[in-house]
């Protein structure tokens, strides 16, 4: 894949997010660490509208049903199904530099959740977000995972937990890597024990409205929450336009409703074209179904 520079242009458009650093200086350290954080980029009051958008389906409290999902943790789906207003996040300018400049113009959003950990959830499994790809490590991402905290992330609330480099590994046998038995049983144990614990591992602690930018393929999983608040977060995540997404997108989000959503948001929901012309309906671009 040709990798995509930024602009004159699009580091302008940027350039209020990256608090006086330059896009390359944070692409630097993207590629070196696997991840990189923006603080603070989203104002309150949107971070606001972002929460009450959400809380019809928080308060619904439908808990996780499984060790991966949280058993102590409520997380909503089909999120662009659900209210335009999520559209905003997924086509921030800052993570669709990173986007396509990691996964190329024609990339995907591979899924869109919120996750709310109630106080009492214990620690998820160690996990990467492209391992579904199944493809031999180490090898280039195939997949970017991005993190807005809607809620602080703090050292006791969950905050996500990461090994900063882990995307360079070979395959590893990682204690409390996610197994298969982990989709299937609700008993996650003790809040208190951590089967995973590893000594490089760091939490990305965050105020709200902060944007953390993440490689697939960098070993990560959402912490204890140990307070007595929940903490919010929501995570897009996007896969090349080549590969399949975690979430139907085109079925999550009704044509009627697709159609209502911004021109890039469309293409972002499967509505566009993988040169020279992967992703076509009857012969013709995909965006003529909404056009109609």
């Amino acid at each position: 894949m040709i990798e995509q520079k930024t602009t004159l242009t699009d580091e302008t458009i940027l350039e209020p997010f990256l608090d006086g650093r330059s896009f390359e200086q944070c692409w630097e350290q993207y590629e070196n660490d696997g991840y990189v954080i923006f603080p603070e980029i989203m104002a309150s009051e949107e971070v606001e509208r972002q929460r009450a958008a959400l809380a019809p389906f928080i308060e619904a409290d439908i808990r996780g049903r499984n060790v991966f999902e949280g058993v102590e943790s409520n997380r909503i789906y089909a999120m662009l199904g659900k209210d335009p207003i999520f559209a905003d996040l997924i086509t921030h300018p800052l993570q669709l530099a990173f986007a396509e400049r990691e996964l190329g113009k024609s990339c995907l959003l591979s899924a869109c959740l919120a996750i709310n950990l109630h106080p009492g959830e214990t620690v998820q499994p160690w996990h990467m977000d492209d391992d579904h790809c199944r493809q031999p490590l180490p090898r280039k991402a195939l997949g970017v995972s991005t993190f807005w905290t809607i809620d602080s992330m703090t050292e006791d609330n969950g905050a996500t937990e990461i090994i900063p480099g882990s995307h360079k590994w070979a395959k590893v046998e990682l204690n409390g890597a996610n197994k298969a038995s982990d989709f299937a049983t609700k008993d996650s144990g003790d809040q208190n024990v951590d089967p995973g614990a590893h000594e490089d591992a760091i939490k990305a602690v965050m105020p709200a409205g902060s944007l953390m930018i993440a490689k697939g393929n960098l070993w990560h999983c959402g912490g204890a929450n140990r307070s007595q608040a929940t903490r919010l977060i929501v995570t897009p995540q996007y896969c090349p336009g080549w590969m399949r997404p975690l979430e139907t997108m085109l079925l999550a989000v009704p044509p009627e409703k697709a159609a209502a959503l911004p021109k890039r948001a469309q293409e972002l929901l499967g509505y566009s074209i993988h040169e020279p012309f992967m992703g076509y309906v009857d012969g013709m671009h995909p965006g003529r179904a909404l056009a109609g």
